[in-house]
């Protein structure tokens, strides 16, 4: 009896429970009754399933698989084609050897303290850069749309120089190579080489000629040159496919396109080091000019060299971070990186220089055999005795030295009468100097080295695919500073959005692959992004160390590292930078006012370079790329002063993260301090019962601080404390 009574008491509960969950049905637990106000708080440990709300998993952040592929895809987005092609122009121009000085000191004062104060924003609120500096404060929310647009706008014309990069690329599997020699013309009577060519050289004729066919002005379109227009549109193609999943699919490529030109510079130095002349061109890159390095444009070239080659205001360097574990050590991170992007660029000097002192010995070999041909005849029409030359001296197979000291003792003997002999001194030194960069040391100078090359088709494919694969590194964390955000804000389809960012990009591209498209590519490249992306910078640095506030951040870095950062870069965020920052700017200002607006235009019929002013609408051109980049600053700075978006829409400005979930936040609860809930104080709500789900002062702060921009940042402030009982609230 005692067993069936037990067995009856428990049926009798069992429809005592039903009954109840029958008149509770319809109505809200106290929890969901809670999550109707519009505060919603989620902070449960991560390992909590989403089994109740499956909606929740759409929400989980990608991650890196790996660290190591996290730290490829940082250094393939830093390193790109600026340190092959800028750097050693740099380097050369400013005083060789002690211009690394100056590189050096900057990059540890403004390059290392704001690559990390941009790894250590995007890892801890875990978005793109809009929904980032949206959190930091709605009013300078901005910052992160001008950094889309200055990402497009970089992105329009990087991409066609990796075009260009593809056309000689696949024009490079032929022996000889195309640019090898001066083109032949045939008419009625006789053969005779192209004129342009013989004026210029072979390999300025193909760039200019043969691959760009360009106008001698930028108002004469000239039409699509449909070379270039299909390899333009094969690099949206592989940046589309590659970018198409976010990190899932570009994070795969990094270990292929962040790595291989490494190996190419390593061979290529190898391979210069056994040429004839390359210590030459070393030794006259690493000869230290001590006197420039007291110039202010060695400092201001430098600054900007630093600012640039880390990538920073792209918003690709948040963009990555942001998939980071929030624990993980940004900081060595941002270290390793910047070091790497340094040694990078040195090692990718002394290729360029050893290959350039090569050429410049065969160059110089070919003016001392031209000049001693003119001495032979001098000497034999009698200007010159034949006394003059040494005896030991054989004109006919002359040596350097020989040369040189024959050329000083006529230099001497016909003192008034030696220009009219028009010789030349021959020095290598003379040919070092003639600075090249950017597309002129790529598809001029260095090409016409490799066409000295022994199996020179293989050596121009290594170091075309090498520049394909550095291109497409800077390509992919510029793309993933555009995507990012956009998804993260408006919650879109990545894999659309992408095709339609790429399709888009390459219409508006269409004005780089017309005749006339270098010029354009010039344009943008001098306008779109320099000052923009400082002015975008130096209010990132001014958000975080002024808006934000900086105790609060190193106090935020602190729990989300593990360790206090040094002290040093308290200073230098606070201080430091945005001085060296705005004066950067100031000088840039300057330099860009004292510099006329303009552009080398290739001249056909001089086969020579020649500047000219941009036209009236190229003007216009310039300042409006200047002022859209940074537009979006001031239009929401605006629109945030004056209310002019109501934040319960459900936009930005009620929205913060945490570990890659939304967290909504009260919204226009300035001036009310007193409550968590529109309308209501404290002693007339209910106190509902929120389980895991709880609410805790950030520890060492006698308040609940609202956050610099006006709200409460409690999902931010609570997004690591440990689950507590209930005793503890």
């Amino acid at each position: 009896m005692p067993k069936n009574s037990k067995v009856v008491k428990r049926d009798l509960d069992d429809e005592v429970i039903e009954s109840v969950k029958d008149l509770l049905s319809n109505e809200d637990s106290p929890e969901d009754a809670f999550k109707k106000s519009e505060l919603i708080v989620d902070v449960q440990e991560e390992k909590d399933t989403d089994a109740e709300d499956g909606s929740e998993a759409d929400d989980e952040r990608p991650a890196w698989n790996s660290k190591l592929q996290y730290i490829l895809a940082q250094v393939g987005f830093s390193v790109g084609l600026g340190n092959v092609w800028r750097f050693p122009y740099l380097c050369q121009k400013n005083g060789g050897g002690a211009y690394l000085l100056p590189y050096l000191i900057l990059l540890l004062v403004i390059g290392i303290p704001l690559f990390f104060l941009e790894l250590s924003v995007g890892q801890r609120i875990r978005r793109g850069s809009i929904g980032v500096w949206n959190y930091i404060s709605p009013k300078l929310g901005g910052i992160g749309f001008a950094s889309c647009v200055v990402c497009y706008f970089v992105a329009l014309y990087y991409n066609v120089i990796i075009g260009w990069t593809l056309f000689y690329f696949s024009q490079s599997f032929q022996q000889p190579l195309p640019w090898d020699q001066c083109p032949l013309v045939k008419n009625a009577s006789h053969t005779y080489i192209e004129p342009e060519c013989d004026k210029s050289s072979a390999t300025t004729y193909y760039w200019y000629r043969e691959a760009l066919d360009i106008t001698s002005s930028i108002s004469e379109s000239g039409g699509l040159n449909w070379k270039m227009t299909v390899c333009l549109l094969a690099a949206w193609v592989m940046v589309c496919l590659a970018m198409i999943k976010g990190i899932q699919s570009s994070g795969k490529i990094m270990y292929f396109s962040s790595l291989f030109p490494y190996v190419v510079l390593v061979c290529f130095l190898i391979r210069s080091l056994l040429l004839n002349g390359s210590i030459d061109g070393i030794r006259h890159m690493f000869t230290p000019k001590l006197e420039m390095m007291l110039e202010p444009k060695v400092w201001r070239e430098a600054a900007t060299q630093v600012f640039f080659a880390l990538g920073l205001g792209f918003g690709g360097v948040i963009a990555f971070s942001s998939y980071n574990k929030r624990d993980n050590n940004c900081h060595f991170d941002a270290v390793l990186v910047s070091f790497i992007n340094f040694l990078t660029s040195v090692l990718a000097t002394l290729v360029v220089f050893a290959v350039l002192g090569f050429k410049a010995n065969i160059v110089n070999e070919k003016c001392i055999s031209q000049n001693s041909e003119v001495i032979l005849k001098l000497l034999k029409m009698g200007n010159i005795s034949r006394d003059v030359v040494p005896h030991h001296i054989n004109l006919s197979a002359v040596t350097a030295e020989d040369y040189h000291l024959v050329y000083d003792i006529i230099q001497k003997v016909k003192e008034e009468d030696f220009a009219v002999l028009h010789l030349n001194s021959c020095q290598i030194e003379d040919e070092l100097n003639k600075a090249v960069q950017g597309t002129g040391l790529a598809f001029i100078a260095f090409t016409e080295a490799m066409t000295h090359f022994p199996a020179s088709p293989f050596w121009s494919v290594m170091f075309f695919l090498m520049l394909i694969n550095l291109g497409l590194g800077s390509m992919f964390g510029t793309i993933e500073g555009i995507i990012t955000p956009i998804v993260d804000t408006f919650k879109v389809r990545k894999e659309i959005l992408t095709v339609i960012c790429c399709l888009l990009a390459f219409c508006i591209g269409l004005i780089f692959v017309q005749r006339s498209g270098n010029y354009f590519v010039t344009m943008f490249d001098d306008y779109s992004a320099t000052l923009p992306l400082l002015i975008v910078v130096i209010l990132e640095n001014i958000a975080v160390s002024f808006v934000y506030g900086i105790d609060k951040f190193i106090e935020d870095l602190t729990d989300m590292l593990g360790f206090a950062p040094s002290r040093y870069y308290y200073y230098m965020w606070k201080y430091i930078s945005p001085l060296m920052l705005l004066t950067l700017l100031v000088a840039s200002i300057v330099n860009m006012g004292l510099s006329p607006p303009g552009y080398n235009a290739w001249i056909e019929e001089k086969a020579s370079e020649e500047f000219l002013n941009y036209p009236m609408w190229g003007m216009v051109v310039c300042f409006s790329l200047m002022a859209l980049a940074i537009l979006p600053v001031p239009v929401v700075f605006f629109i945030r002063r004056c209310n002019l978006i109501d934040d319960s829409s459900g936009n930005l400005a009620s929205v913060t993260y945490k570990r890659g979930r939304v967290l909504k936040e009260p919204v226009n609860l300035e001036g009310d301090d007193a409550s968590l809930i529109h309308g209501k104080i404290p002693s007339e709500m209910s106190s509902p019962n929120f389980g895991k789900n709880i609410y805790r002062k950030q520890s060492g702060s006698p308040t609940l601080d609202t956050a610099p921009n006006g709200r409460y940042g409690i999902g931010y402030l609570m997004a690591d404390m440990p689950d507590m009982p209930e005793s503890d609230l």
